[in-house]
């Protein structure tokens, strides 16, 4: 098959008005091909049995598509703009396995859309500081965990552009998925961040360019960031908005989603905690957390450093108290004196030392839990 005519003849399908992303990609699997559809469409339902007169009207008169579809391919020449079709090896094999999956993407970047882990964060455009220091400590954490993680987000105002800069600050591949063509970057602020992350990830498309950001663009848009990676976590978000779009979607692809839980009454955080409640999304605190719940293996420093917990050493006493509190999230002192038998005074003067080692953490009311497990 000639490469060159399948890529030309893929972007025309995407651009034959009446020919939507779900139909579009039928037809293709029934086709076989760009090609065999393109090439055969003055006779479509001798590939097409059950193609519709509509259909076969609307695949008659190409030309217009044709002559788009090469504008673009042209336009990309002069570009470091990349066109992965459905069957390019380079094409996101995770975005693939959704049912609504685009047969052409656009990229501009140097990131390998196929990483062994992808994250995708997403929030409210409206954060608050709680929001902007979850994306800062946690993409810290991410860093600590396995610095190859890419992060995936819509470059938008809030919680995406906060994810975009911590993964840039921390020297980690990040990618931004447009509702619009990439002659352009939406909102313009976002413009130099833009072209960093180009150099440090990149960015991604579904849109020829010349597209405008129209509103229904953004929900489109949703469903690539959530395809593009194995877990959506939503930071902040009010009880309705594009992110929860992007966590339910996520949702629907079988794929993992998780949310930091906010303060009850805090409209940022109602969407978060209503959709753990609803148990669509499992609650995370730290990357700890994240990796725990994907069974995914630690790397880099926060390998080493849990390598250095094995080796952590304790007192008799102190590993009487530890044996307490491995048996629940928080225990109080009382409890522990209880089994220990030791005096309260000591018990005290031990979970103060335990607590400066970072062993354990005090919870309020007395509790305490442990935070390190494996000790």
């Amino acid at each position: 098959m000639d490469r060159e005519k399948e890529t030309l003849y893929t972007v025309a399908l995407t651009l034959v008005k009446g020919v939507g992303v779900n139909l579009g990609r039928k037809l293709y699997e029934q086709a076989g091909s760009a090609t065999a559809l393109f090439e055969n469409r003055h006779c479509l339902q001798d590939v097409i049995p059950d193609a519709k007169p509509e259909l076969v009207r609307l695949m008659q008169d190409v030309d217009l598509p044709l002559k788009r579809a090469e504008q673009e391919l042209e336009w990309m020449a002069g570009k470091a703009v990349r066109c992965l079709t459905c069957n390019d090896e380079e094409y996101p094999k995770r975005l693939l396995e959704c049912v609504d999956a685009p047969l052409v993407v656009y990229y501009c970047g140097n990131a390998d859309l196929n990483k062994q882990r992808v994250v995708s964060m997403v929030g409210t455009r409206r954060c608050t500081g709680y929001g902007r220091d979850i994306c800062q400590h946690f993409v810290e954490e991410l860093k600590e965990a396995d610095p190859d993680i890419m992060v995936v987000s819509g470059l938008a105002y809030g919680i995406d552009i906060c994810s975009h800069r911590a993964a840039l600050a921390q020297g980690m591949e990040t990618v931004g998925v447009l509702a619009h063509g990439l002659d352009r970057i939406y909102p313009s602020v976002h413009r130099k961040t833009a072209v960093e992350m180009t150099r440090q990830g990149g960015l991604l498309t579904e849109y020829v360019a010349g597209t405008v950001p129209e509103r229904g663009n953004f929900v489109q848009r949703n469903r690539i960031v959530a395809g593009l990676s194995d877990v959506t976590i939503v930071v902040e978000s009010a009880e309705k908005g594009g992110s929860l779009i992007t966590a339910n979607l996520a949702h629907g692809y079988g794929r993992e989603v998780l949310a930091f839980p906010g303060r009850v009454y805090d409209e940022h955080s109602k969407g978060c905690n209503r959709i753990i409640q609803n148990e669509m999304a499992r609650p995370v605190r730290s990357a700890e957390d994240l990796f725990a719940i994907m069974n995914w293996k630690l790397k880099g420093n926060k390998a080493k450093a849990k390598q250095q917990d094995l080796f952590v050493s304790l007192t008799e006493k102190e590993r009487q108290v530890v044996d307490c509190l491995q048996k629940a999230d928080d225990v109080a002192i009382g409890q522990i004196v209880a089994e220990t038998g030791m005096p309260f005074s000591e018990i005290s003067v031990l979970m103060f030392e335990l607590e400066n080692r970072g062993i354990v953490d005090f919870v309020g009311a007395t509790r305490y839990r442990l935070l390190r497990r494996n000790v």
